[in-house]
């Protein structure tokens, strides 16, 4: 198994060991030619000619001569090439891997050929998303919102003078080759209780404070320390933060009541319109490259006004994403999120997002149409329902596709979400302009 592995298509082997073949089978027939050269001039019968002729197996037939020297010759070569790649490969394979050496290289050059994707967006909803893509390529690039000021992250955020770290740290997290143990690690949080020895401590999560720590060793450009942070960790892929400076979300209410704060807006219902503080930020030039480069845009999941939409309301991001020339696809969440969009349905969803930003910014709107999950007993939140847009409402081409979670209908499923989008991408390659209104 492990040998036909190693023959695959896709893994870069064979070519390499054909060249390996023939430069072998000069080199045989260069000695087979001086060998013949040498022996010319013995006499027959000779104590060197008998043993010459003993190596060179001439007591045998002609045909089942070669057979045996040609077999032993291809064993040779196998056993030699393995070893040799075993041994020069040993040093950079995890010695807690539990895939062989052929499928983690098989599996990295497949990931390097993937589509060049970018997820924009922030909350448990991108990591998940994130978890799916990375089993399919490694040309992934998370684009994630700086607008949390609570928790941890809002700790830091105030002390610090940093943007918010938690949703960085989430998509690191999902992106870590050694996922689930690095997600453990970087998740773990400093126990809050009165005897604690390092009260400062208590309530931060570890890859929070590992980014802050970065960020201070590269003299403060936040930027910088996301980057190395990246590299530090050896993500599959990369996560990058919308902007190096920290956002405030703002909410206005039906009522003429302004909120403050990310934490607060997802608390309370009703909401009309969001904004941010400052207004003109500078995007992070990488992210702006990302999407310029991207043959696959993915806005969402997660939280429509408090994880996607600060991202996209950064005039440059918005601007970016409309001139795109990659495939952009809208996720819907699968359910409703009390304290903000208690009960839209699929055309709410879409009209929210084209009045904060821009009419025809997305060109598929992915939605769920499998309604047999399981509900958490404690679930207060409904299914989104696929209600289309009106007629005159400038609808992007509707793709529908079971993506749930089957043990929780509150959230995706990475593994089904990651294969819609990648085959919404096949089915629509070179129909990026095409404009589609639909109503159902």
């Amino acid at each position: 198994m492990s040998l036909r592995r190693w023959l695959a298509p896709g893994i870069g082997v064979k070519r390499w060991l054909l060249v390996l073949f023939a430069g072998l089978l000069l080199l045989s027939l260069a000695f087979a030619h001086f060998l013949r050269q040498v022996t010319h001039d013995l006499a027959p019968g000779g104590l060197t000619g008998s043993v010459i002729d003993l190596l060179t197996l001439q007591f045998l037939p002609l045909a089942i001569r070669g057979f045996l020297v040609g077999a032993a010759g291809v064993v040779l070569v196998v056993i030699g090439a393995y070893r040799t790649v075993r041994v020069l490969m040993g040093p950079f394979q995890r010695t807690d891997a539990d895939q062989p050496l052929v499928e983690l290289i098989y599996q990295k050059r497949f990931l390097a050929r993937g589509p060049r994707i970018v997820a924009i967006g922030g909350g448990t909803g991108l990591s998940i998303l994130l978890r799916g893509l990375k089993e399919h390529t490694s040309n992934l690039t998370a684009i994630v919102t700086v607008a949390d000021d609570g928790g941890s992250s809002g700790v830091l955020r105030t002390s610090l003078g940093i943007p918010p770290v938690g949703d960085i740290r989430n998509c690191i997290a999902a992106l870590a080759d050694a996922e689930p143990l690095m997600s453990e690690v970087l998740q773990y949080r400093f126990p809050e209780s009165p005897g604690d020895e390092a009260p400062g401590l208590a309530g931060h999560a570890l890859g929070n404070l590992l980014i802050a720590a970065v960020t201070a060793v590269e003299g403060g450009d936040f930027e910088d320390g996301v980057r190395l942070v990246n590299r530090i960790l050896a993500v599959r892929g990369r996560v990058l933060p919308v902007t190096a400076t920290p956002l405030t979300l703002h909410a206005q209410y039906g009522d003429g009541s302004v909120v403050d704060g990310q934490s607060l807006i997802m608390r309370t219902s009703g909401i009309e319109r969001v904004w941010l503080s400052p207004a003109e930020v500078r995007a992070s030039e990488d992210a702006l490259a990302a999407i310029a480069e991207a043959e696959l845009i993915v806005l969402g999941p997660g939280s429509l006004y408090t994880s996607l939409l600060p991202s996209l309301l950064i005039p440059a991001i918005r601007d970016a994403v409309l001139a795109a020339d990659g495939l952009r696809v809208y996720v819907c969440n699968v359910a409703t999120q009390d304290g903000e969009t208690a009960g839209f349905d699929l055309a709410a969803h879409l009209e929210v997002l084209a009045a904060h930003t821009a009419p025809g910014l997305v060109d598929v709107a992915l939605a769920n149409n499998s309604f047999a999950a399981r509900t958490p007993p404690d679930w207060s939140a409904e299914r989104v329902k696929l209600r289309w847009p009106p007629v005159g409402f400038a609808a992007p081409r509707l793709v529908l596709d079971d993506v749930v979670d089957p043990d929780n209908a509150h959230h995706h499923d990475p593994v089904r979400l990651a294969g819609a989008l990648v085959r919404t991408l096949e089915s629509n390659r070179g129909s990026r302009h095409r404009a589609v209104v639909r109503t159902a």
